[in-house]
C-alpha cells in the first residue's frame, strides 16, 4: 500500500524526465499523483510565463524550486556582472510561475583559487540579496561533489555550505542539500544538525550513486539502486527540522532511454520503498 504521507511531500525535477518539455512534465506528473515539481530554466525559454503558472494551477501542481541560478566566479570582472543579471533574472522567472526558492550551483574558474572563487561566490549572494528580498525569493546554497570543483562549484561541502550561509546570516539564504553530492562526507549528519538549528535546509535531493558508475554526471540511480543510505540521511534531515518536498533529481542516460511514463512509476516505487 502506498504511503500516502510520503506521496504527498514527493517533488520531481523536470531534469529527471529530460526527454520531456515543461507542458508534458506538468501534464504526466499530475497524472500520476506527483503534487510538487522543481522546474529547470532552460525548459522556460521562449514560454509565456503567466500561461505556465496557470498550467500549473489547473494541474494542482506546487513549484517546489527554480533550477538553477548561481555561477558565480570568474577571473573576469565583467562575467562576474552578468552573472548577476543572470541570475536576476531567474528571481523574475522564479516569481512569475511561483516558485520560492532558486538553486544555486554556485560555480568555480579554474583559472583561480578556490578560496578566490568562494570569495566572489559570498559577494555574488549578497548582491543578489536585496533583489530576492524584493521579489519574496529564496536562495539555496547546493554544496556539489568535489569532483565538480574545478568547474561547476567551489562549494563541496556541506560545512562549506554552512559557513557561508552563516556569514551572510539572511533568513533568505539557506542549502539544499543533495544525497549525490554530500553522502560520502563522514561529517554529514553533524554538519546536517548545524543546518537545522540555523533553519538553513530549504530543500533536500535524492537519487543514488552506483558503483561502478559510468559517468560522473549522468549515470546516477534511482534511490535503492545504489550506495546512498537515503533514508538515513532523510531522518538526519528530518530531525533536524525539515518537512519539505523531497526531491526526485536523477540525471541518467540509462532512464531517459526508457519509457518515461514507466520511468515514473518506478520513480514512485523507488520513492516508497527507498525513501
Amino acid at each position: 500500500m502506498e504511503d500516502k504521507i510520503d506521496l504527498n511531500r514527493l517533488c520531481v525535477h523536470t531534469q529527471t524526465t529530460k526527454p520531456w518539455d515543461l507542458h508534458t512534465c506538468i501534464k504526466e506528473y499530475h497524472k500520476v499523483g506527483i503534487p510538487h515539481l522543481s522546474i529547470w530554466r532552460h525548459l522556460l525559454e521562449n514560454q509565456d510565463l503567466k500561461l505556465v503558472k496557470k498550467a500549473l494551477e489547473d494541474h494542482q501542481l506546487k513549484v517546489t524550486s527554480l533550477v538553477r541560478g548561481g555561477f558565480f566566479p570568474s577571473v573576469s570582472k565583467s562575467v562576474r556582472k552578468e552573472a548577476i543579471q543572470e541570475n536576476k533574472k531567474a528571481i523574475d522567472e522564479a516569481k512569475a510561475i511561483g516558485a520560492p526558492l532558486v538553486v544555486l550551483v554556485c560555480g568555480a574558474d579554474p583559472k583561480q583559487s578556490l578560496e578566490t572563487s568562494r570569495s566572489q561566490i559570498q559577494e555574488g549572494i549578497q548582491n543578489l540579496l536585496p533583489y530576492a528580498k524584493e521579489a519574496n525569493v529564496r536562495l539555496a546554497i547546493e554544496p556539489l561533489h568535489p569532483m565538480y570543483a574545478g568547474d561547476k562549484s567551489a562549494i563541496v561541502t556541506l560545512e562549506q555550505a554552512n559557513d557561508m550561509a552563516e556569514l551572510i546570516d539572511d533568513p533568505f539564504i539557506g542549502i539544499a542539500i543533495d544525497v549525490y553530492h554530500l553522502w560520502w562526507d563522514n561529517q554529514l549528519q553533524k554538519q546536517i544538525e548545524r543546518c537545522g538549528k540555523h533553519n538553513n535546509i530549504f530543500a533536500f535531493h535524492v537519487c543514488d550513486w552506483l558503483s561502478p558508475t559510468t559517468d560522473m554526471l549522468t549515470d546516477r540511480g534511482l534511490m535503492g539502486e545504489g550506495s546512498i543510505p537515503v533514508r538515513e540521511i532523510r531522518k538526519w534531515t528530518e530531525k533536524a527540522g525539515f518537512q519539505g518536498p523531497i526531491e526526485v533529481e536523477i540525471f541518467s542516460e540509462r532512464l531517459w532511454g526508457i519509457n518515461q511514463e514507466d520511468y515514473l512509476k518506478q520513480i514512485k516505487q523507488a520513492y516508497i520503498e527507498h525513501t
